[in-house]
């Protein structure tokens, strides 16, 4: 069985920044592959930050 591939953007703050590298590394350790473009990922996650204000603190 081949691994998933995942797609990552990550869009918005540093703090969403740091997320996604946590969530790309919590990825990784399940078996998913990040991919070289999205089109060939089998999944692509999108990353935004929704907390501007706190966010620029």
């Amino acid at each position: 069985m081949k691994s998933p591939k995942v797609g990552f953007v990550s869009l918005g703050c540093p703090k969403a920044l740091v997320d996604s590298e946590r969530i790309l590394t919590q990825l990784r350790t399940e078996g998913y592959q990040v991919a070289s473009d999205y089109d060939g990922a089998d999944l692509v996650v999108v990353n935004t930050c929704g907390f501007i204000e706190s966010a620029v603190q």
